[in-house]
């Protein structure tokens, strides 16, 4: 999740939508003051079900990286014509408006002149190998230092900007939503909402479809990926074995530096990497299972406070004890909701548990609505530098109380009680503390031994952190049950 969001709004919300609408639509929910850890995938625009996508965005994507290609054959020397054109080309604005990305905010991530001029050089010594695919800077991109696939969902939302707005438009004129011209730094001018959130500067909301959204990072294993000719049999083994370990910049400089050479070593090693690049299947994220719960929490975020109401006072000026007792009724809340109310079906997609951070940001879309309710402060991933809490509530500076979300199955349950927790209470000058542990099973004696090491802390008059243990494990629907 985002660090210090505050108070979370989706599109839908904002602009009085059915989220199932959008769904039916085929399009992404954002949160318009906070960023999705998906991204736009430049290979499945031709994949998408809607034409100015699989039509209109896929022939500018390939106009574009087509004159930068044929740029970069005529160019001479650096710094030519030629040579500068294509560095225009792939000067790549910061946007604001996708809310997608491993953002804190809704910043976008700019291509700053480092990267622009190193994927200029690297193009340029493809080009001359023989490489004439525009797909080549999908390549490039990969093995180049500080570039993942937030900034090729940048490079790309940059490039098909336009018909973006064209997908905009016509679901914003189907919804009743009104638009207004945008003009771009390049001088594009292009429709799309206002931003009511963000305050500062007027920001467009930018309308993605989901069938162009993967997860961040793009791979972990490239094992789907289909075989190349045997004569690259081996460029496909090294390149099948490390390409997930690039994208998730797990590879040493060194190695990488060395798949590098090897892959730029020849034409038909160039091609053949982005043969497999190609062959990836073209499978967006699943966001009607949303294995992650990255649209969980936001379907959630204000429809659970509305249907499930909860009648909270706070004093005009309170205390740390009326604080902590506000805190303790939102996390009993969260019990109730997910043992008794059907919210355990949101810790689960297919019958395989969702990952922490996906019923924190669950969590997160309860507490957020109540703690607005009471004039509380709620930050998630607080940071004072011993490491991130999962939440902070306050009511002022000296009132806090923190909240740390756990799964079972973590193996850190038992540590993340016994000196994690204490640790960020220091750090956050609180003796305050709620311990959430969700069980989803493997929980084996976590739970007894952090009970026991919370009732030895209170016989030696240390102070000891709040267990909440929640019962988030499937249960059978009533017709099941005899």
């Amino acid at each position: 999740m985002a660090s210090k969001i505050k108070s979370p709004k989706s599109f839908a919300d904002v602009f009085g939508i059915k989220p199932e609408k959008l769904k039916k639509l085929g399009v992404f929910n954002p949160v318009l003051n906070a960023d999705t850890k998906l991204f736009i995938d430049p290979v499945l625009l031709s994949a998408s079900a809607h034409p100015e996508i699989s039509s209109g965005a896929v022939a500018t994507y390939t106009k574009h990286f087509q004159r930068l290609v044929s740029l970069l054959a005529g160019s001479k020397k650096e710094g030519d014509v030629g040579w500068r054109t294509a560095e225009r080309l792939l000067t790549f604005p910061e946007l604001r408006g996708t809310s997608l990305g491993y953002g804190t905010g809704t910043a976008g991530s700019a291509w700053g002149p480092e990267i622009r001029n190193r994927v200029v050089r690297a193009a340029k010594e493809t080009v001359e190998l023989g490489v004439t695919d525009p797909d080549l800077f999908l390549v490039i991109a990969l093995l180049e230092d500080k570039i993942g696939p937030d900034l090729i969902s940048d490079m790309t939302t940059n490039v098909v900007l336009k018909d973006l707005g064209i997908f905009t438009k016509r679901v914003c004129t189907s919804l009743g939503v009104k638009t207004n011209a945008f003009i771009f730094p390049d001088a594009t001018e292009v429709e799309f909402p206002i931003n009511p959130v963000i305050k500062g500067p007027v920001l467009p909301v930018i309308l993605v479809p989901l069938d162009i959204l993967r997860e961040l990072p793009v791979a972990r294993s490239w094992d789907e990926v289909g075989d190349v000719a045997a004569k690259n049999s081996l460029l496909r083994a090294r390149v099948n074995k490390l390409i997930g370990e690039i994208w998730e910049a797990k590879v040493r400089k060194d190695k990488k530096a060395q798949i590098r050479a090897q892959i730029y070593g020849s034409k038909e090693a160039f091609e053949a990497t982005l043969e497999l690049l190609k062959k990836v299947p073209k499978e967006p994220y699943d966001s009607a299972e949303d294995p992650e719960g990255h649209h969980a929490w936001v379907r959630i975020l204000h429809s659970t406070a509305v249907d499930n109401p909860l009648k909270l006072t706070l004093p005009k000026t309170p205390t740390i004890d009326d604080v902590n007792k506000v805190v303790a009724h939102i996390v009993q809340h969260f019990r109730e909701l997910v043992e008794n109310k059907g919210l355990w079906k949101e810790l689960w997609a297919k019958g395989k548990r969702r990952p922490e951070k996906s019923v924190q940001r669950i969590f997160f879309g309860i507490a957020d609505a109540h703690c607005r309710a009471n004039n509380l402060d709620i930050t998630p991933e607080a940071d004072s530098g011993s490491g991130p809490v999962d939440f902070k509530i306050s009511s002022s500076y000296t009132n806090r109380v923190l909240v740390e979300v756990k799964l079972s199955t973590n193996p850190n349950v038992v540590t993340g009680f016994q000196t994690q927790l204490e640790t960020y209470k220091k750090a956050e000058s609180t003796t305050r503390a709620t311990y959430l542990l969700v069980d989803v099973g493997s929980m084996g004696n976590k739970y007894k031994r952090i009970v026991a090491l919370r009732d030895d802390a209170l016989k030696r008059g240390q102070p000891a952190s709040d267990i909440v243990l929640v019962d988030g494990q499937q249960q059978e629907s009533a017709s099941k049950k005899k």
